[in-house]
This record gives structure tokens, C-alpha cells and sequence, in this order.
């Protein structure tokens, strides 16, 4: 029996994304309208934001133990959370965790390598191009990056924010980004981390000047992996 997927939500429009490419996407390993069995829990992204408005990142880790707590006894058999931003609380969450973790960095590091970049442009909101969320996993794999600057961060923040999570998509924002990944091409970066699991719902393939690594559907795809093939 494939194992049951708990998504520990934050932001509704990327965990909709990653819900959606899980069960679109199942039946390529299991068969017509098949995916694993899957759950979710979130809470208000607003008590998510108010936290992370404070920088505290334990306050975010204890939303998501609780939302943990809850698919466990669901009876998920492992978690993903389909939002960048507030894995900076996992190492705070993992050992305090009832199941393990799949990490979104993770996932996005080993498609790179398995693809063959080498510098990753990074964008996302502020807080997650701030940290060391990403900067942790691509080092330990070999693989360096470049960040916006800092105005850039902060208008990308904004469309994240004011714009994608509530479902605004805008010809202006997919400009932005797109000027943005063409300065860090020019930069020498051969790949860009989507690493808000909104961004993809904007900028893909074919309207980016670099090949695209989509954190949310990579994501999807590991854990339908281990759900289907562990």
C-alpha cells in the first residue's frame, strides 16, 4: 500500500499547488485517477505571519509540530510543508517531530545536480533569501548561488505577499521576476530556485530566461516518490 502523505500547510495558494500536482501526477506511478491517500492541516497564515514578524522561529515551529500532531494521528506516515519560508523552524521541529520530514531544499538541490547546474539564482520571499535554508543544502551538495539584491528582495517580497498568496496574478509581477532572472543570468547563474511555492504559478519555463526549478511541484514529486516507491 503506497504511504499516506501528511501536508503541513501555511500559504493556501502553494499548498493547493502541491495537493493538486500529487494527485494530478499519482496516476503516472500508480495507475488512471490513482494517487496516495493525503491530508492536510494549516492553520491561519496570519498566525504563521505574526511569528515570523517577531523572528520567532520557535513560535513557528510549535504551528507546525501542532499541525504535525494532528496528521499523525490522522495517520500520515510522513510530512512535507509546501512553503520555503517557514523551514527555517525545522531544525527546531524535526526532533520534537511524531513522523519525518521531507525537505523542500532538499528536493530542490538534488534536481539540480541531477541536472547539472551549478549556480542557482535564489528568490523568494524576503525572510527565506535572508536565511540559510537554501545556502545549507546546495553547499553540502556543491552548488553555489547568487541572492537579489536587496530592493529586489523586497519587491519580489511585496508581490509574494500583496499579490500571489491571495491568488493576484499580474502581467507587472511576471515582468519583475523576469527582469530580475535575466540580471542574475547575466551574472553567471545557470538555473533559478522558484523558492516560494506561489512563484511557480507565475514564472516557468517558457517566460524565464533561466531553466526553473519549481520547489513546490519538486516537492510533490519526492513525496509522491516515497509514498509510491519506499
Amino acid at each position: 500500500m503506497p504511504k499516506h502523505i501528511g501536508i503541513v500547510a501555511c500559504s493556501a495558494e502553494g499548498a493547493a499547488l502541491c495537493y493538486r500536482t500529487i494527485c494530478v501526477e499519482g496516476e503516472q506511478l500508480m495507475g488512471k485517477h490513482a494517487h496516495p491517500e493525503v491530508s492536510m492541516h494549516t492553520f491561519s497564515l496570519d498566525d504563521y505571519m505574526q511569528a515570523i514578524y517577531r523572528d520567532d522561529w520557535q513560535a513557528v515551529g510549535e504551528l507546525m509540530l501542532a499541525s504535525a500532531h494532528k496528521l499523525a494521528k490522522s495517520g500520515a506516515d510522513f510530512l512535507i510543508c509546501p512553503d520555503n519560508t517557514i523551514h527555517q523552524a525545522l531544525p527546531y521541529v524535526e526532533p520534537h517531530s511524531p513522523l519525518p520530514w521531507l525537505h523542500i531544499a532538499e528536493c530542490v538541490a538534488a534536481q539540480a545536480v541531477e541536472r547539472g547546474y551549478r549556480r542557482l539564482a535564489l528568490t523568494g520571499t524576503r525572510y527565506l533569501v535572508d536565511s540559510n535554508v537554501y545556502p545549507e543544502k546546495l553547499e553540502a551538495r556543491g552548488l553555489s548561488y547568487l541572492r537579489p539584491t536587496p530592493a529586489e528582495r523586497d519587491e519580489i517580497n511585496r508581490i509574494i505577499f500583496e499579490e500571489l498568496v491571495r491568488g493576484v496574478f499580474q502581467p507587472q509581477a511576471v515582468a519583475y521576476f523576469q527582469r530580475v532572472i535575466a540580471r542574475l543570468k547575466d551574472e553567471g547563474c545557470d538555473a533559478v530556485v522558484l523558492g516560494c511555492t506561489e512563484i511557480p504559478l507565475i514564472m516557468n519555463d517558457g517566460n524565464s530566461a533561466l531553466p526553473t526549478l519549481d520547489s513546490t511541484r519538486l516537492l510533490a514529486r519526492a513525496a509522491l516518490n516515497r509514498a509510491v516507491r519506499d
